[in-house]
């Protein structure tokens, strides 16, 4: 399961819920069986921990294209009776059949998640994220699960100059991922409205944190610039660097996940905002964390803009407190610090086996 080539570090950068929170889902996630698509990445990973910390059966489908598998592997031999895997993609009906048989909700979070991968493998992002998207709604379907909770992307809005974002705003996708993300969301739709499944699509507004992988040339841009700056390199920024985003901490979209599963309210496919409700550009990302490095000596070095990414987001979340009683738990400042904190102990980790 887990690479064999891949011997990089992880810390266990677990996050924790606020007691309140955990009050409220674990009445209605305990002993709940569940399928998450996608599991051994980035954010499928900490919403694996949450929901083993909840008390769930859990069954986890990952090609491990984006991830190497290691957290996923110790928790399968840490909790073998409560948490499963299925070596297998989203493209493959047997390995998805075996992935959501029994579930009562699966969390479909598996894609090919970056822009300028997109850009450069078009037919392979929309193959996994438009096809591989129908293909889990219709195990599902198949399966009788109750809820599909989509991972979809807030890139589905494109370059409208209106901010903040809302969810009855016309999309207008700009790159082969948007556009491939957008489609999930009409088959969330279209699946709740043919075949009465309960679907919603959560559009994420550019998520961040422990784990992160830093280390691909389709690396989000936290990452690269906590690597970047507390290797003693100077970040790089495509553009002027005014471009704004909506930086939201990881705990912050899995506790949407979470809301999202134990809904009361029927879910029809709706898309819901998931962000923090703020933006920073790009400058002031890099100051703050170069802050946060003890690096404030290295200036970011400017590129040229690249194809596909958008100026502005920034979400509004009047929909997802009123659906699903969203609202951020981690702000930026904390969550910033707390994700820098786990790069340094990356680092540190792997300094301290270099000079043994």
């Amino acid at each position: 399961m887990t690479n064999p080539r891949d011997r990089r570090y992880h810390t266990p950068g677990v996050l924790k819920l606020p007691n309140d929170s955990v009050a409220r889902l674990r009445p209605k996630l305990q002993g709940r069986a569940v399928c998450v698509t996608g599991g051994a990445g980035f954010i499928g990973g900490h919403l694996v921990d949450a929901l083993l910390s909840l008390g769930c059966r859990i069954r986890v489908i990952d090609d491990l294209s984006n991830a190497d598998g290691r957290h996923i592997a110790e928790l399968v031999d840490m909790e073998p009776e409560r948490v499963q895997f299925v070596h297998g993609s989203i493209l493959d009906d047997r390995a998805l059949d075996d992935a959501v048989r029994g579930a009562h909700t699966v969390f479909h979070l598996a894609a090919v998640s970056s822009v300028p991968r997109s850009i450069a493998e078009p037919e392979r992002s929309y193959a996994v994220n438009a096809l591989g998207t129908l293909r889990v709604a219709e195990a599902a379907r198949r399966a009788g699960v109750g809820r599909i909770v989509y991972s979809a992307s807030s890139s589905a809005y494109g370059e409208g100059e209106r901010l903040p974002k809302v969810e009855s705003d016309v999309p207008a996708p700009v790159s082969p991922y948007a556009a491939s993300k957008l489609a999930g969301e009409h088959v969330m739709l279209a699946w709740a409205k043919s075949y009465d499944l309960s679907t919603v699509s959560l559009r994420y507004f550019n998520i961040f944190g422990p784990r992160q992988p830093a280390d691909s040339p389709y690396a989000a841009v936290i990452a690269v610039f906590a690597r970047a700056l507390l290797s003693g390199r100077a970040p790089v920024i495509f553009g002027d660097g005014l471009q704004s985003r909506d930086f939201t901490f990881v705990a912050n979209a899995v506790l949407a996940n979470l809301l999202a599963a134990t809904a009361d309210r029927p879910l029809r496919g709706e898309a819901v905002n998931i962000g923090s409700g703020s933006r920073l550009d790009l400058l002031q990302l890099a100051r703050l964390i170069a802050e946060r490095c003890g690096a404030t000596h290295l200036p970011p070095r400017m590129e040229p803009p690249r194809a596909g990414d958008v100026r502005h987001s920034q979400a509004d979340l009047t929909l997802a407190r009123e659906l699903l009683g969203y609202s951020p738990v981690v702000s930026l400042e904390d969550g910033l610090s707390r994700t820098i904190d786990w790069y340094r102990g990356v680092r540190d980790h792997c300094a301290n086996d270099a000079g043994t």
